[in-house]
């Protein structure tokens, strides 16, 4: 089965996230707006199981952080994708690090960019237009993360949440 590790921003978050990805990017139903923390891996029962307990033991090691969002950026000319920029805080760099390593898979296609998708797969013209008129917005978007979701995806391409791991307050 396959699995991939998120953090829902909040309601406001994803809201205004939404704002956009319900009219340019067509994976809007398959998954709510979210920041991938792990790409999508192939993991089995057995595997799943101390997966799970490696989250556990991360979670209790992470503190609340705070997650900021100024503007948007691109991953343009790789692809016109366009998004909300997460400032890369070092508690958020650090997690991302730390789903890399012990028992959990470790490849990484691409470096992490914390990021919330609001378009992609536009045409370059629709991509020219949505990004130049999104670049002269300000955003001032701001919210304390104190947990990741564990998601399997389901047959018809949707990801839903498998378990929610909430980081040790203390």
């Amino acid at each position: 089965m396959k699995y991939g590790i998120a953090i829902f921003p909040s309601k406001k978050i994803q809201d205004t996230a939404n704002s956009y990805r319900k009219r340019y990017d067509p994976h809007y139903a398959l998954i709510p707006p979210h920041i991938t923390l792990k790409e999508p891996f192939e993991a089995n029962e057995e595997d799943i199981n101390s997966i799970v307990q490696e989250l556990r033991n991360v979670a209790k090691e992470t503190k609340p952080f705070s997650l900021q969002i100024r503007k948007v950026s691109s991953f343009s000319p790789v692809t016109n994708t366009i998004y909300l920029k997460v400032e890369p805080v070092e508690e958020l760099m650090d997690l991302n690090e730390r789903l890399h390593t012990g028992k959990l898979p470790q490849e990484k296609t691409y470096s992490f960019v914390p990021h919330i998708t609001i378009a992609q797969k536009l045409s370059y013209d629709e991509y020219s237009d949505v990004f130049g008129s999104l670049q002269m917005q300000g955003f001032n978007l701001e919210q304390t993360v104190d947990r990741f979701q564990l998601m399997y995806q389901l047959e018809n391409g949707a990801w839903t949440v498998y378990e929610t791991f909430t980081f040790d307050e203390e």
